[in-house]
């Protein structure tokens, strides 16, 4: 087992390798389910619109249940941990793991203006589905150290796109984005994606299609608070 072989059982399936790592003490990454410490972390995730083929023909698509996407990575992600004897770790439910941490440790991502993770080639196009923990350490590439990109941006576009200015020095304002993409104003990111996002001129040619943008942006909206503009 090497992580090539880890990396096209993964492609088989849809999903890309997102980097990995040697976790030490401070990654908090748990024992192996018979005890045995992880000595490799390897990601997996999507970059750019890939994964989206593989999950719109799966059935955890339409079958109409909660939580599509998180079961269609659990199944996935799980039968490749069950296939190389290793453990599956998620971004999601309990319990919480460090995944934006745990990114940091395996690729050259860094937070952007807007908060989420951008990395030097797929810009803000890509996200972090699970990771597998392996008993054994894998032989791994040497680290890609490539600065983050925002720090050579000048107009930093990303900052001025958002129509109603949800992105700023007090932080993210939720209330207002939801508010936008739930109004009729707010079509263009709902259809398209967050425009912010689309401004960033990193990984432009990796964005999300119509039917993907639409399905996270919907989630994004179901998943607010019932307090919160929908």
């Amino acid at each position: 087992m090497d992580l090539k072989s880890i990396e096209r059982a993964a492609a088989a399936e849809g999903l890309s390798l997102r980097g990995a790592f040697h976790p030490e003490a401070a990654d908090r990454v748990p024992d192996l389910p018979d005890g045995r410490p992880a000595r490799t972390l390897v990601l997996l995730g999507n970059a750019g619109p890939g994964l989206w083929s593989a999950f719109a023909a799966a059935p955890e698509f339409a079958d109409g249940m909660a939580d599509p996407l998180n079961r269609w990575s659990t199944r996935v992600i799980g039968g490749l941990a069950d296939r190389f004897g290793a453990r599956a770790h998620f971004p999601f439910g309990a319990p919480h793991r460090p995944f934006i941490a745990w990114a940091k440790r395996a690729e050259p991502v860094a937070e952007s203006p807007l908060g989420m993770l951008i990395h030097p080639d797929h810009g803000l196009w890509h996200a972090y589905r699970g990771a597998l923990a392996f008993a054994a350490m894998l032989e791994l590439p040497p680290a890609d150290t490539r600065p983050r990109p925002c720090d050579v941006c000048d107009d930093r576009p990303c900052l001025t796109a958002c129509p109603v200015g949800a992105f700023g020095a007090p932080g993210y304002d939720v209330a207002a984005c939801a508010g936008h993409i739930a109004a009729p104003a707010g079509a263009d990111c709902l259809d398209l994606g967050c425009r912010a996002r689309r401004a960033c001129p990193v990984g432009r040619a990796l964005q999300y299609g119509p039917a993907q943008a639409r399905f996270h942006m919907a989630a994004f909206l179901k998943a607010l608070p019932a307090e919160a503009p929908a």
